[in-house]
């Protein structure tokens, strides 16, 4: 036990009890030593007495009992400040919640309110038989807005325009703190002094809307630079232009705005907006920063209607940024906007008709740069590489732009349409501006000079049904030799010149040595990373076998999380060097996968949009709308996958290098599709994936009786029931066993051979990545220990039974199982064929 006191610096109670007393000059020494070294040892104690005299008064360990008060003390004080920082985020979490709440007590009201005055309205109503409106008025409440007669045009004079923005910054708080729209709940967030902020969605109004409000430890004038910057957080902006600011008498300014997004698919056209953005600050000293399109407007600018853009409008949204007690803003969020829906095929409107998506995309992607940027500023972080954070955020937004550059393929960038081979399900864009070619030309590790003169870019886009897109993003991350063929990712890095050896007349999947992920960076929820994958083994041409080469990709990973509402999962990547720098040219290739239903969503008004739609396409609108509601429903989750690569090439190869971006792309697209149908849950394709390709499979049989006979003598127990005594019914039985069952080979090294559908499932995998997987890389510590003692009965005994614990999947996710049996499976000659493992009652934890 150690007795001293830790209520000052100068002096300590010994075990004696005799109280020391330290001069200002020893207590100045000694923490000059304490910063040098918090914890110095018996040996450097005695030699800081030595070294300094002034301290040769004092025994050695009253020295000790000094730093151990001096630790004791620096605890204390950090865990003091600790606890006011979060003291302060939960008085203004709690803040944010009564403003909350007394803005849901306000909205309550309100429909009370309206709910009494139709029920009086509908007892007033007459029993003549009249012409009904009130149906007509429920169907079109969504298309008010093309109801209304058009109102005069808009002044648009400096005058005019300071009308427009008082008017929109009323309507923007009304929005932001009152009711002026119908706030619900985003599904999946749960508000919290850890989480992203209070989110929600809008209800039946016209356009869609998101809302969002949290703390952020960043001043108010720092926020809103931040978020006026939209092309730094927000993926899907291209470019906004300021064309004129126009500053106010009340200090505030006008600023007149032309902004561009980018499409997300290639199904769809890119929206473009001509905004007005007021600045200002109201009486309690919060900050503003709203805006609005500027539509039906007379003497002022106008930019007119851009080939290849869909105008569409933003309703008034903004930011309201308020001072936080102690440091820090308190913001709120609403983007509110009509993205014009009708100009997109009916498949891809649920895009444009959910919150959920405008949410997700835009106004969380707000807070959570914020977020990020606070956390850099307050965390002296290790940089990783030596990269700082703005750097490494840098090169997330670089790549990310590079893809939706290569997916929309706009013409004022230099890129032109090249005829396809008959078919259209590719399409194949090139480029020749030198703007595009700057920096490319680079040499790489292989010493192969590269003399680029123009980049190819192959992109499609398919429907997948049934198929998680988080997890089948994740798949893909993982398993690159399932769809990846290194000798056109070889050529597309390198540049080498093209022959025939570099170009080979078919792909072949998986022809590489292997991968090794290696983390750069992450967001705060891990929702984005950001990597560099290792590709091992490389060899361009088959004189290059005996000399293959490491290649190196940067690599951006978001959307992996199953349980994030309307979140797009994207894996995009490029070529660079070994030693690559913050500007190295990046050129973009990769996969990005949208749900389009959003049956998660239980709100009505989609409901009403599609019985509206129907009504106005007149006959084959009930049938299209009909579908989407089966898919809403949950009936078959659907969603949009695009893909799209690029390459750098010579010019006079372009016939030969666009053939094999072709091929490979359709290479790619057929693996997607295989390795999509073996991921769709069972309970949705119960007949689908692998148990169809099994059953074909004559050695599948085989095993499947092996499995259930060598079951049965070494626990004298039949494993499952089956239906009949044949071949195919054992296998079927056996892959929709409830239990994860999987065979490993016996060898110094065991990997998967086999696996049931729930075995699959738990390991999140398919069977032709199965012999990927090593036993020991699923089991942890403890299970590896139990193995190993358990491993000489099964060899002797024939079975054993393992206690409960955790594995890991193929994902990295643990699973939890309650127990474990393991069996020799013995063959039709009695000799150890492999070893069977079925997990009991697994869950993902």
């Amino acid at each position: 036990m150690m007795a001293m006191s830790c209520k000052d610096g100068k002096g300590a109670i010994m075990d004696n009890g005799k109280y020391v007393r330290y001069t200002p000059e020893q207590v100045e020494a000694l923490e000059r030593l304490y910063h040098e070294c918090p914890k110095p040892s018996s040996i450097r104690r005695q030699q800081l007495i030595r070294e300094c005299p002034i301290l040769s008064n004092i025994e050695p360990k009253q020295i000790k009992v000094w730093f151990q008060n001096r630790r004791c003390r620096e605890k204390q004080r950090k865990e003091a400040s600790r606890l006011q920082s979060v003291n302060r985020k939960l008085t203004a979490m709690n803040k944010l919640l009564m403003e909350e709440n007394d803005r849901l007590q306000k909205q309550v009201s309100h429909l009370v309110y309206e709910n009494g005055c139709f029920r009086q309205h509908t007892q007033n109503t007459t029993t003549v038989a009249t012409k009904d409106t009130s149906c007509e008025s429920v169907v079109s409440s969504g298309q008010q807005r093309h109801l209304t007669p058009q109102h005069p045009p808009r002044d648009a004079s400096p005058a005019g325009l300071l009308s427009i923005a008082e008017e929109t910054l009323t309507e923007f708080l009304s929005k932001a703190t009152g009711t002026a729209v119908e706030w619900v709940q985003m599904p999946g967030m749960k508000p919290g002094p850890d989480s992203i902020g209070i989110v929600a969605i809008s209800h039946g109004c016209t356009g869609v809307a998101a809302r969002a409000c949290g703390l952020v430890g960043l001043e108010p004038t720092r926020v809103a630079e931040i978020l006026k910057d939209r092309t730094s957080w927000f993926r899907d902006c291209r470019a906004v232009d300021v064309l004129d600011v126009l500053p106010t008498a009340n200090g505030g300014t006008i600023e007149l705005l032309y902004m561009q997004l980018y499409a997300p698919t290639t199904l769809a056209t890119a929206r473009d907006f001509w905004l007005l953005r007021y600045t200002s600050v109201t009486e309690d000293g919060s900050l503003v920063v709203c805006e609005r399109s500027l539509t039906n407007t007379q003497n002022g600018p106008c930019i007119p209607c851009v080939p290849n853009f869909v105008r569409a409008e933003m309703l008034p949204s903004g930011y309201l940024i308020r001072p936080c007690e102690g440091g820090g803003s308190i913001i709120h969020i609403v983007d509110h906007m009509n993205l014009e829906p009708w100009s997109v095929p009916e498949v891809l409107r649920p895009l444009y008709e959910s919150p959920t998506v405008l949410a997700q995309k835009t106004t969380m992607m707000a807070l959570r740069q914020l977020r990020q940027i606070a956390q850099e500023v307050s965390q002296a972080s290790t940089p990783n590489w030596g990269r700082r954070p703005a750097a490494l955020r840098s090169l997330s937004q670089r790549l990310s732009r590079g893809f939706n550059e290569a997916v929309n393929g706009f013409t004022d960038e230099g890129w032109s349409l090249m005829g396809n081979d008959g078919s259209d399900d590719v399409t194949i864009l090139v480029n020749s501006s030198p703007e595009k070619l700057m920096g490319l030309n680079l040499s790489f590790s292989n010493g192969y000079p590269s003399v680029n003169t123009a980049i190819l870019c192959a992109k499609a886009s398919m429907l997948l049904q049934n198929v998680p897109p988080a997890l089948l993003l994740r798949f893909l991350r993982e398993h690159r030799s399932e769809w990846a063929d290194n000798n056109v990712d070889a050529y597309a890095a390198s540049a080498v010149k093209l022959g025939p050896c570099s170009l080979p007349g078919s792909t072949r999947l998986g022809s590489f040595g292997g991968q090794v992920i290696l983390p750069l960076a992450h967001t705060i929820e891990h929702e984005e990373l950001l990597e560099v994958i290792k590709l091992e083994g490389v060899s361009n041409c088959p004189e290059d076998a005996l000399m293959s080469r490491d290649m190196f990709l940067l690599q951006l990973c978001s959307g992996m999380d199953e349980n994030a509402v309307g979140m797009c999962s994207e894996l995009v990547f490029a070529p660079i060097d070994a030693s690559f720098a913050d500007d190295a040219p990046l050129l973009a290739s990769g996969f990005r996968i949208i749900p389009l239903d959003s049956g998660k969503e239980a709100s009505s008004p989609n409901r009403t949009l599609d019985l509206a739609s129907a009504l106005e396409v007149k006959g084959s609108g009930n049938k299209l709308s009909g579908d989407r509601n089966v898919g809403g429903g949950g009936g078959s989750a659907r969603s949009v996958m695009t893909i799209a690569f690029e390459f750098a090439f010579e010019s006079h190869m372009q016939e030969s290098v666009a053939a094999m971006a072709r091929q490979y792309v359709r290479s790619i697209i057929s693996s997607v599709q295989r390795v999509a149908s073996a991921l769709s849950p069972s309970h949705l394709n119960p007949n689908g994936g692998g148990i169809q390709s099994t059953l074909g499979n004559p050695e599948a049989h085989t095993l499947a009786r092996w499995i259930s006979h060598s079951y049965r003598g070494y626990l004298a127990v039949e494993l499952f029931k089956t239906v009949g005594e044949g071949s195919e019914s054992i296998l079927k039985s056996l892959w929709h066993h409830s239990d994860a069952i999987v065979c490993c080979s016996m060898k110094a090294l065991p990997v998967f051979t086999f696996a049931n559908q729930a075995g699959l499932d738990m390991l999140e995998t398919t069977l032709v990545a199965l012999q990927d997987i090593s036993l020991e890389k699923i089991l942890d510590e403890h299970g590896r220990k139990g193995l190993c003692a358990e491993f000489p009965q099964i060899m002797q005994q024939g079975f054993a039974c393992l206690q409960g614990g955790i594995c890991v999947s193929s994902m990295g996710r643990p699973v939890s199982y309650e127990r474990a049996v393991a069996w020799k499976v013995l063959n039709d000659d009695d000799n150890a064929h492999c070893i069977c493992f079925m997990f009991i009652n697994w869950s993902f934890v």
